[in-house]
């Protein structure tokens, strides 16, 4: 064999040894910022690690109130993915032109409960009788914030509807998150609190005393969607994941319910 048909072959062996890496070589990762409603804390770090496991990309979730979040993004924050705890907030966003076309949909129901501290606390009935002002007391009704915050703005016009605003309305302690609200009522601060049935389960130090009636406000919907700033495959397979059977489990093993798709 000639010197130049060794080096040809050699040469053949080299371009075939770079296509099967570059055949073998995993997609790169990808990190995705992920800016979700406090009230999905608990089911989103569960699935922030099994995505991460799952798919090699790096997810950083930003948790806060929907409304907080909105303005940040509609300020330029670099966010990815948004996931609202109300239709409101989302619509806003998209209206002004910040959603990736088509890939906005419901993914989550929640309801809203009223919780006192400690695990025996005696349940209420939740209806134009109850007697809230008298239950408070001298005492305070923890609420998110309820002109901008979704789980206050839900509160409030539950209690409206049910004729109980007006007596209440002065002792509402208005806090920036619905997790803000449910730890004055978990550290004894507040002797009542209207928050979502997710964030009760996952506080030990509350009791549901409640449930607000469905019809007593509008559907609690929490909206997803890919922002438009900028376009990498691990936003299209976060969306689909949040989709999917693990995503699933995880939100109703901390009391949501998943939409159907």
């Amino acid at each position: 064999m000639t010197e130049a048909t060794l080096i040809c072959r050699a040469n053949r062996l080299s371009r075939v040894a770079i296509l099967v890496g570059a055949v073998a070589a995993p997609a790169a990762a990808d990190e995705i910022t992920v800016f979700a409603a406090a009230s999905m804390a608990n089911a989103m770090a569960e699935i922030e690690e099994r995505f991460e496991a799952s798919s090699g990309h790096d997810v950083v979730v930003a948790l806060a109130g929907s409304s907080v979040l909105a303005r940040q993004i509609q300020q330029g924050a670099p966010a990815d993915i948004f996931i609202s705890a109300n239709p409101g907030w989302m619509d806003e966003l998209e209206q002004d032109g910040l959603l990736k076309p088509g890939t906005r949909f419901d993914l989550l129901n929640n309801s809203l409960v009223l919780v006192a501290p400690g695990r025996d606390a005696e349940e209420v009935d939740i209806s134009p009788d109850l007697e809230l002002a008298g239950l408070l007391g001298e005492g305070r009704l923890a609420m998110a914030l309820v002109e901008a915050v979704p789980a206050g703005i839900y509160g409030k016009a539950a209690l409206e509807n049910l004729g109980l605003w007006p007596n209440v309305a002065a002792q509402v302690a208005q806090s920036d998150n619905v997790r803000a609200a449910l730890a004055f009522v978990a550290t004894g601060e507040a002797p009542f609190g209207i928050v979502y049935a997710t964030d009760a389960v996952a506080e030990d130090a509350v009791s549901v005393v409640g449930t607000f009636p469905p019809d007593s406000h509008s559907p609690i919907v929490y909206p997803a969607a890919n922002l438009a700033n900028r376009d990498v495959p691990a936003e299209t397979e976060f969306l689909d994941y949040l989709r999917g059977p693990e995503a699933r489990a995880a939100f109703e093993r901390h009391g949501f319910v998943v939409v159907p798709h």
